[in-house]
C-alpha cells in the first residue's frame, strides 16, 4: 500500500512539474522554430537542428514555469487555473523558481555551444520579456498586454532562422509578424468566454476594459492583417512559391470568416470555432512553408 502511494505521488509530482512547462504552447513554439530553421538553412545540419530546438523548447518551457509561479495569485481565484500545480500547493514557489531557472540555463548553454550567441541571445531575450514584460507587469495593468506581450512568443521563428543561418533576414522578419499578429485573435477568442473571470481576477484584458464588441472588431483587424503579411513571404520576398501562397490564401480567407462571424453575430459556439481554427491555422501555415521549401 505504501509503496502504490509512493509511486502514486511521484508520478503527480512529475505531472505537475512538466504542467507547469506549459507543454502544448511549448509543441506550437517548436512547429515555428522548426519550420524557420528549415527554410533558412543552407546546409541543414541534423545536429544544429536537434540543437535548436531542444534548447528553444526548454526557454519555452521556462518561460511558463515563471508565468505560472508569478501568476499564482490570480490562477487561484479563476475555475480555470485554480487546480494548477502552484495555487493548488502541489508544488512550491521555491521549487518553481529553481525548475524554471534551471530550464533557462540549460537553454542558453544549450543553443550557445551548438547553435550560436545570436540564437541563444534571442531565446534569453524572450524569456525575460516574457517574465517581467508581460507577466508581471502589463497583464497587470494595461489591455495592450496580449498585443506587445506577443512579441515574446513571435521570436522563436528568430530563433530558429538565427540557429540555422547566424543572422536574421527578412523572411524570419515576416514569421515574427506573423506569430504576432496570429496572438491576439487566439487569445481573445479564449478570453471572450472568460471575460468575468479575468475580471474578477483584476486583469486589465481588452474584453474586460473595452468589452465583447470591441475585442471582436479588433480580432477582425488582425484576421485581415495576417494575409498581407504571410503573402509577403510569396511576394514581395519570393521565399516561398505557389503552393504556399494559395494554401495560405485559403487559410487566411476562412479565419477572416470566422472573425467576421463571431464579430456580426456573436455566439459562444462562433468563438470556440474561431480558436479551435486558430491553432489548426498556425500549424498547417507553418507546414506549408516546409511544403513549398521541398517542392521548390
Amino acid at each position: 500500500m505504501t509503496t502504490v502511494a509512493y509511486r502514486t505521488g511521484w508520478l503527480q509530482t512529475l505531472l505537475d512539474y512538466i504542467t507547469l512547462t506549459k507543454p502544448r504552447i511549448t509543441l506550437l513554439v517548436l512547429v515555428t522554430t522548426a519550420a524557420a530553421f528549415w527554410v533558412a538553412a543552407r546546409d541543414f545540419s541534423l545536429e544544429v537542428f536537434v540543437i535548436t530546438l531542444g534548447g528553444t523548447g526548454l526557454a519555452s518551457s521556462a518561460a511558463g514555469v515563471f508565468n505560472c509561479l508569478f501568476d499564482r495569485d490570480v490562477d487561484a481565484l479563476m475555475a480555470r487555473t485554480r487546480t494548477r500545480p502552484l495555487p493548488a500547493g502541489r508544488v512550491q514557489p521555491g521549487a518553481a523558481a529553481l525548475w524554471g531557472s534551471l530550464l533557462l540555463l540549460a537553454s542558453v548553454m544549450m543553443l550557445a555551444l551548438g547553435a550560436n550567441l545570436l540564437a541563444a541571445g534571442l531565446a534569453l531575450f524572450a524569456v525575460l520579456f516574457y517574465t517581467f514584460v508581460y507577466t508581471l507587469w502589463l497583464k497587470r495593468t494595461s489591455p495592450w498586454c496580449t498585443e506587445i506581450g506577443g512579441i515574446a512568443g513571435a521570436i522563436p521563428p528568430l530563433i530558429g532562422w538565427a540557429a540555422a543561418s547566424g543572422r536574421i533576414d527578412a523572411p524570419a522578419l515576416v514569421l515574427f509578424g506573423i506569430l504576432l499578429l496570429w496572438q491576439p485573435p487566439h487569445f481573445w477568442a479564449l478570453a471572450l468566454g472568460r471575460a468575468e473571470e479575468y475580471r474578477i481576477a483584476g486583469l486589465p484584458i481588452l474584453p474586460v476594459v473595452y468589452g465583447d464588441g470591441a475585442t471582436r472588431r479588433r480580432t477582425m483587424l488582425y484576421t485581415l492583417a495576417l494575409l498581407p503579411m504571410s503573402l509577403a513571404l510569396y511576394y514581395p520576398l519570393g521565399t516561398t512559391g505557389i503552393v504556399y501562397a494559395v494554401g495560405v490564401t485559403i487559410l487566411s480567407l476562412r479565419l477572416i470568416y470566422l472573425a467576421w462571424q463571431g464579430w456580426r453575430a456573436p455566439s459562444p459556439d462562433a468563438t470556440k470555432r474561431l480558436f479551435l481554427y486558430s491553432l489548426l491555422y498556425l500549424a498547417i501555415v507553418f507546414s506549408l512553408l516546409v511544403l513549398d521549401t521541398i517542392l521548390l
